[in-house]
């Protein structure tokens, strides 16, 4: 399995109302989580602790809030808020 993101819980409902330009910020910033998580986590699925807390990250248009999951190999984007600005 590799490192992967997704919608998670509320967040893939929002993001079907969500412009295409905030989806592609979201996106890009998600992928640089992904990145940085397989850096930090080489051996994700032998991992045995408590998985990192989460955050929230500002882009243009709005903000998301992530989790990591270290033995999923995930970075899931729980909440999304489009501000329109």
């Amino acid at each position: 399995m590799s490192w992967k993101w997704e919608y998670a819980f509320g967040a893939e409902e929002a993001a079907r109302s969500a412009p295409a330009d905030f989806l592609d910020a979201v996106s890009r910033r998600a992928d640089e989580l992904v990145r940085a998580a397989e850096a930090l986590h080489v051996h994700g699925r032998a991992y045995e602790g408590i998985d990192p807390k989460g955050g929230d990250i500002i882009v243009s248009g709005g903000w998301f809030r992530y989790q990591v999951v270290v033995r999923s190999e995930r970075v899931f984007v729980v909440h999304i808020t489009y501000l329109g600005f």
